[in-house]
């Protein structure tokens, strides 16, 4: 049986909207986001193409993920820290120009985060969270609910490449990633699928 781990990043915040890092911050969906969470629901179905539940769904704690999770019709099983977004420290709430005013040419992806996680300590938890993902892909679909910057963290560790190689993956609000492999290679079947692509 061919299994696949999907990858639903949250719907739109007034944060992620404006370019602010959210980390730990829990911030609501707006309306738009709401409406993309649903729209992300029927694309997912179409994408899977099966009436058989997924064996997992694992969300970040925060509420934008899991208030995703439910308007796209899936029923979560399951609640872990393991998929919350990075921790942005000093830097949360802050956009990157506004960083960049003191800290220039800075990105998540290869300056420091004062306080905050760093890049290796995300593709840590971006590992086990794979790890309980893969055991959950021998009897089925996974999907995880998360956010934008460490679900492409997954994606570069699902790909077995370094977390700043997240840089790489675009992921917006409400879109959906799908991977699996092909003959034992990990490989990105789907990439940011669009919430209105229905």
């Amino acid at each position: 049986m061919s299994t696949h781990l999907y990858l639903l990043r949250h719907g739109q915040t007034e944060w992620s909207e404006s370019g602010r890092h959210t980390g730990r911050t829990d911030i609501p969906l707006t309306e738009e986001g709401e409406q993309q969470a649903r729209r992300a629901g029927a694309v997912l179905a179409r994408l899977r193409a099966t009436d058989v539940p997924p064996v997992l769904v694992m969300t970040s704690p925060r509420t934008r993920a899991k208030r995703t999770a439910e308007l796209a019709g899936l029923e979560i099983t399951e609640t872990s820290e393991l998929l919350s977004e990075w921790d942005y420290g000093d830097y949360e709430g802050i956009t990157t120009p506004e960083i960049r005013e003191t800290v220039p040419g800075w990105t998540v992806w290869s300056h420091p985060v004062p306080n905050g996680e760093t890049a290796a300590q995300v593709a840590e938890r971006a590992r086990a969270t794979l790890g309980r993902a893969r055991k959950a892909l021998e009897g089925g679909d996974v999907v995880l609910v998360g956010h934008g910057h460490f679900s492409r963290v997954l994606i570069a560790a699902w790909l077995e490449l370094s977390p700043e190689n997240g840089v790489h993956f675009g992921l917006d609000p409400a879109g959906i990633c799908v991977l699996g492999d092909e003959r034992g290679d990990p490989q990105v079947r789907r990439l940011n699928v669009p919430a209105w692509e229905v």
